[in-house]
C-alpha cells in the first residue's frame, strides 16, 4: 500500500484552469469504473482531503476496492461542501453556536473560533401556520401572524447572519428549503481557492432536515443530519461514517396515463422499506431514467427517509443540465458541471454499463398505479381503488375503542367484530353522525370525513407535473360546478414563488381558488403539523362523537399526531388526488367507481371525467415555465421584505441572552464544562422511563406541533405569562430547552406500554411508596432529584422520521442514559450518540416483551469497558428481588463515535478541539 495517492489533475473550462482530485488517475491503480456513482463522490472527497491522519491512503484504498456484499466495517471521514438548514432545526443550531462562543471564551478561546468554515444557508420555511384559509387574503394574514409570533426568533437569526461568516438566511415567504436548494442554492459542481489554486469538486451537502435528500435528484450527494452533526461540519469537523452498502434500483419503461410522480415514489418507498435499506445508499439507474424528468427524480430522492435510506441518488446526465438551464443557472456553471462530470467519469449516458451493487431491485414504471399511503405510515401504500376498504379496516379498532369507552353507538363495535354481518348500508348507518352548522347551512360529519385537504410539502410542490395536474383537475371540476365539501379545510402551500408564477401563467390559480385552494404561505405548513386550528364547528363535531376523521395531503409524512391532534386518519396523495378528496369530502368512497358529485344538471361526475391527460400537463409545462421565472424570484433571495428587514436584532460577537425569553435561551449543555475528558462508565440502578412498541417516530419523541395547555410545557409557558393563544408550536420553541425538555415524549398519540394501549406521554414513577402515574417530564425530574438514571425500552425502527436533534437533546436532558431498542433509524441513532445517550440493540429475535420486561425493573448496564465493548450485559432486577440477564449490542459504530461519547457528546468534542488551538 502506498503512503499517499497523488491524483491531482487540471481541467480547462470557460477560460479557467481548475485543479481537481482525479478519479481516472486513481483508476489506473484500481477498477473505479465498477463503483456506484455515489461511492465515486465519496472517493473524490477522500482524495481531496487526504492528509495522512484523518484521511489516509488506507481509507482511499478501502473505498476503491469496495466489496458490495461485505458488511460495513471500515470507518471513513466525510466532509460536506456546504450545509443547509431550516428554521425549526436551524434556530437551535444557531443557539448552540452562540452558546459555544460563550463556552470557548470561558475555556480561554476567542468568539470568532466558533464560526462556519463552509457555506451555511438557512431557509425559513417551517414557521408559517394555516391560521387563515379559503380566502384571497390568507397569504397576507398568515404572514402577519407568523411575524408577530416569531419576531424574537427571527431577530435572533438576523443576529446570527451578522455575527457569523459564511452564514446566510433566506427570509420567510420565499419557499421550502429543499425546493430553494434545488432551484437555486445547489451548485452540482463547486469551486473554491485552496493553497493558492482554484479547485473544482462535487457539491455535497448536509442538511438539518431529513428531506435534504431531495437534492439527490440532480446528482448532488447529501443527506439529513441532526443539528449537532451539522454544527460540527460547519466548524470543520469531518463526519465519521462506515463505507455503506449501495442498493441499485433499476428503473425501466415509462409512466402510464393517469399515474403521477407521487404514485411512483409511494411504490418505490413500499418496495425499499420491504427490502430494508436503513443505513444504506440507494442509487437509481437504468434506461427508465431518460423518461424521468428531473422533478420526478427529486420527488423520489426526497422520500429517502421514508424508505429508510441515507440517500436516494441519481447521476448527472443531460436531464440534469436541462434542469439547470430551466432554473436559470448561468451557462458558465452548466458548462462546468458537464465538463467536470465527464472528466471524472461521473456522467451518465443511456445504456451505460451497470455498476456493482450490494443488491438490485427493479421496477417497470409502466406498472405504477394511482396510490395513496396511510393512514399513519408513508410506507403503507394503498391502491386508489382500495382506499375505502383500507379506511374501513383501520377505523375498526378506533371504533371498537370508542365503543368500549362508551362514547359511540353500541352497534358499531358489534358490526366491526362480526365483520359486517349486517348489510353494508346498515353498518355505515350505525356509525355516529355529528350535525354541524357552517355558514352555508347544516352538514353531517362522520368517521372518514375529510376535514383537511392540503397541497403542501417539499415532496410534491416542487413538481410542475403534479402541481399543474392539480390545477387542471380543479379547472375541469369547477367547469362542471363541483366545489370542495364545506367542512374541508383546504390549503395550498407552494414550494416556491416560482410555482405561483407558473400556476398563474397557466391560468389555473383561479380554478384552484374556486375550490378553496388559496395560497396560505410559502412553507411546509400542514406537512410539518402547522395545519392550524379547524373551524370551531368542525372541531366540536369531531369531539362530540370522538369521530375518526381524515386528512389528505400531498406530503411525505403522516405519523400519528403529526398532522393535527384531532385527525386520526391521515393519507398521503398526489396534489390532484388531494383536490379530488376535497370535493368528495370523505375517504369512505371508491374514487375509481363512485361519483365525486353532480354537475350543474344533476348528472354524476366521476374522477375519470375531470382527470387531465399526460399530454395536457406536458403541454402546459412547456408553455408556462421558463428561466426568467427563476431569475426574477431568486434575484434578491437573501434580501427579504419590509417585515423581515425591520425586525430588531442585537449586534456583537456574543449574543445577549434574555433570561425572561421563552423562545431563545442559553442551553445547559456546556455548564461546568472543563477540558477534562471522562470515561464511558457502566450504568447502575436505572429506572425505565418508557416501554414503547414499534415505529416510535421522532414526532412521538419530540413533537413539532401544538402545545397543550395542560401539558408540562403548557403550564411552564402560562406560569411565565404566555397565554395559550400565543403558545405557537414546539417546533418554533426549539431555541428554549425549558420548553423542549417538557415536550419530550409529549405526543398525544404516543403509547407507553406501562398503560396498555392508552395514549399520552405518561409513565410510572417508582419512588418509595406505590407507583405514581405522572407526565414523563414530571417523573424524570423526580428521578433526577433522587439521583436515579433512566433508560428507555423500545421496539423496531426507533426514531423513524426526522433529523430533529431535539428528540435526542430532550432525551438527554430528561436524564435518560440509554435507549435499548430492537432497531434504530439512522439519523436518530447518530443524534443519540451526539448527545451522549447510549444506543443499544436487542439481539435478533429478542425484545422487551419476549424477555418478559414490564418496566417495573431496576436496570444495570455493565461491561461497557470505556466504549471498547461491542456488547453489554443488562441485569434487570424485579420488584421481588429476582434478577434476569441478557446481552445487547452497543451501537457506537465507529472509533470516532466512541471518542465523541467519551467527551459527553459531539459538540463537547468539537468545542474542546477548538479551545485547545488557542
Amino acid at each position: 500500500m502506498t503512503d499517499t495517492f497523488s491524483t491531482h489533475a487540471e481541467l480547462d473550462v470557460g477560460g479557467r484552469t481548475l485543479a481537481y482530485a482525479s478519479l481516472p488517475a486513481l483508476g489506473r491503480r484500481f477498477d473505479i469504473a465498477r463503483l456506484p456513482y455515489s461511492l465515486k463522490i465519496l472517493l473524490e472527497n477522500l482524495l481531496r482531503h487526504e492528509d495522512g491522519e484523518t484521511v489516509t491512503a488506507r481509507h482511499i484504498e478501502a473505498l476503491a476496492t469496495w466489496d458490495p456484499r461485505a458488511q460495513p466495517d471500515v470507518e471513513i471521514a466525510f466532509m460536506p461542501a456546504r450545509v443547509v438548514l431550516q428554521d425549526f432545526t436551524g434556530v437551535p443550531c444557531v443557539v448552540d453556536l452562540a452558546a459555544m462562543r460563550d463556552a470557548v471564551v470561558r475555556l480561554g478561546g476567542r468568539p470568532e473560533q466558533i464560526n462556519p468554515l463552509i457555506p451555511s444557508e438557512l431557509v425559513i420555511d417551517h414557521s408559517v401556520q394555516v391560521d387563515v384559509f379559503g380566502r384571497r387574503d390568507a397569504l397576507d394574514l398568515n404572514g402577519k401572524i407568523e411575524f408577530e409570533r416569531n419576531k424574537e426568533r427571527y431577530g435572533f437569526l438576523r443576529w446570527g447572519q451578522k455575527a457569523f461568516d459564511n452564514f446566510k438566511v433566506v427570509p420567510p415567504n420565499t419557499g421550502i428549503v429543499h425546493q430553494v436548494n434545488l432551484e437555486h442554492l445547489a451548485r452540482v459542481v463547486m469551486t473554491a481557492d485552496r493553497d493558492g489554486r482554484a479547485w473544482a469538486y462535487p457539491d455535497t451537502v448536509f442538511g438539518t432536515d431529513s428531506h435534504t435528500t431531495m437534492i439527490n435528484g440532480i446528482g448532488v450527494l447529501g443527506w439529513g443530519v441532526g443539528g449537532i452533526e451539522a454544527e460540527a461540519a460547519m466548524l470543520g469537523q469531518p463526519s465519521s461514517m462506515l463505507i455503506p452498502q449501495v442498493v441499485g434500483f433499476k428503473l425501466k419503461g415509462r409512466m402510464p396515463e393517469g399515474a403521477t410522480a407521487t404514485d411512483l415514489v409511494l411504490t418505490v418507498t413500499e418496495m425499499l422499506r420491504k427490502h430494508g435499506v436503513v443505513g444504506k445508499f440507494v442509487e437509481f439507474f437504468g434506461d427508465g431514467l431518460q423518461h424521468l424528468p428531473l422533478a420526478d427524480r427529486a420527488t423520489i430522492g426526497n422520500m429517502a427517509p421514508e424508505y429508510g435510506a441515507t440517500c436516494g441518488i441519481f447521476p448527472v446526465d443531460a436531464e440534469s443540465l436541462n434542469y439547470l438551464r430551466l432554473s436559470g443557472r448561468s451557462e458558465e456553471q452548466i458548462a462546468l458541471v458537464e465538463a467536470y462530470a465527464r472528466a471524472q467519469q461521473l456522467w451518465h449516458e443511456p445504456g451505460a454499463p451497470q455498476a456493482e451493487y450490494s443488491s438490485v431491485l427493479e421496477l417497470d414504471m409502466a406498472e405504477v398505479r394511482p396510490s395513496l399511503a396511510g393512514p399513519k405510515r408513508p410506507q403503507d401504500r394503498v391502491l386508489l381503488e382500495h382506499v375505502q376498504q383500507n379506511f374501513r379496516d383501520n377505523v375498526g379498532p378506533l371504533v371498537a375503542k370508542r365503543d368500549k369507552a362508551g362514547t359511540g353507538d353500541p352497534q358499531v363495535d358489534r358490526f366491526e367484530k362480526e365483520g359486517g354481518g349486517q348489510p353494508q348500508a346498515d353498518r355505515l348507518a350505525a356509525r355516529p353522525v355529528s350535525t354541524i352548522t357552517l355558514e352555508d347551512g347544516e352538514h353531517e360529519l362522520t368517521d372518514g370525513s375529510v376535514v383537511i385537504a392540503a397541497i403542501t410539502s417539499c415532496t410534491n410542490t416542487s413538481n410542475p407535473a403534479v402541481m399543474l395536474g392539480a390545477g387542471l383537475l380543479a379547472r375541469n371540476a369547477a367547469a362542471k360546478g363541483l366545489r370542495a365539501a364545506p367542512w374541508v379545510k383546504t390549503s395550498l402551500g407552494p414550494g416556491s414563488l416560482v410555482v405561483t408564477d407558473y400556476l398563474e401563467k397557466a391560468g389555473v390559480m383561479d380554478d384552484l381558488e374556486k375550490l378553496g385552494f388559496y395560497v396560505v404561505g410559502y412553507g411546509c405548513t400542514t406537512c410539518i403539523g402547522n395545519s392550524g386550528p379547524l373551524p370551531e364547528a368542525v372541531s366540536q363535531g369531531i369531539a362530540r362523537n370522538d369521530l375518526a376523521v381524515a386528512s389528505v395531503l400531498s406530503g411525505n409524512r403522516n405519523f400519528e399526531g403529526r398532522i393535527h391532534g384531532e385527525v386520526k386518519m391521515n393519507y398521503l396523495a398526489s396534489p390532484p388526488l388531494v383536490v379530488a378528496y376535497a370535493i368528495a369530502g370523505t375517504v369512505d368512497i371508491d374514487l375509481t367507481r363512485d361519483p365525486l358529485g353532480k354537475d350543474h344538471d344533476g348528472n354524476p361526475v366521476y374522477l375519470r371525467d375531470i382527470w387531465p391527460t399526460n399530454k395536457e400537463i406536458g403541454d402546459f409545462i412547456a408553455r408556462t415555465i421558463g428561466p426568467e421565472m427563476f431569475a426574477k424570484n431568486y434575484a434578491d433571495v437573501f434580501k427579504g421584505d419590509t417585515r423581515w428587514n425591520t425586525i430588531e436584532s442585537p449586534d456583537g460577537d456574543l449574543y445577549e441572552w434574555d433570561e425572561a425569553s421563552t423562545y431563545i435561551k442559553n442551553p445547559p449543555y456546556f455548564d461546568g464544562m472543563t477540558m477534562e475528558v471522562g470515561r464511558i462508565e457502566d450504568i447502575r440502578g436505572a429506572r425505565v422511563m418508557g416501554l414503547f412498541g414499534d415505529s416510535i417516530t421522532t414526532d412521538h419523541i419530540s413533537p413539532a406541533g401544538n402545545i397543550k395547555s395542560d401539558s408540562p410545557a403548557g403550564r411552564f409557558l402560562q406560569e411565565r405569562g404566555v397565554q395559550p393563544a400565543d403558545f405557537n408550536s414546539y417546533g418554533s420553541r426549539r431555541g428554549n430547552d425549558d420548553v423542549m425538555v417538557r415536550g419530550t415524549f409529549a405526543n398525544i398519540r404516543i403509547k407507553n406500554l406501562f398503560f396498555g394501549g392508552e395514549e399520552g406521554g405518561n409513565t410510572l414513577y417508582f419512588g418509595d411508596g406505590e407507583p405514581q402515574k405522572l407526565p414523563i417530564y414530571d417523573a424524570a425530574m423526580q428521578y433526577k432529584a433522587d439521583g436515579v438514571p433512566l433508560v428507555v425500552f423500545a421496539g423496531k425502527e426507533y426514531g423513524t422520521g426526522s433529523s430533529r436533534d431535539w428528540a435526542a437533546k430532550g432525551t438527554n436532558l430528561l436524564g435518560i442514559r440509554a435507549v435499548i431498542a430492537e432497531s434504530f433509524e439512522r439519523i436518530h441513532r447518530s443524534n443519540l450518540v451526539g448527545m451522549g445517550v447510549l444506543p443499544c440493540q436487542f439481539r435478533e429475535g429478542e425484545s422487551a416483551q419476549s424477555l418478559g420486561l414490564d418496566g417495573s425493573e431496576t436496570i444495570d448496564i455493565s461491561g461497557l469497558d470505556d466504549g471498547k465493548a461491542r456488547t453489554a450485559r443488562i441485569t434487570a432486577t424485579r420488584t421481588d428481588g429476582s434478577t434476569m440477564h441478557f446481552d445487547v449490542d452497543v451501537m457506537l459504530l465507529t472509533p470516532k463515535e466512541v471518542e465523541y461519547f467519551r467527551h459527553g457528546g459531539l459538540l463537547h468534542y468539537v468545542l474542546r478541539q477548538l479551545a485547545a488551538r488557542t
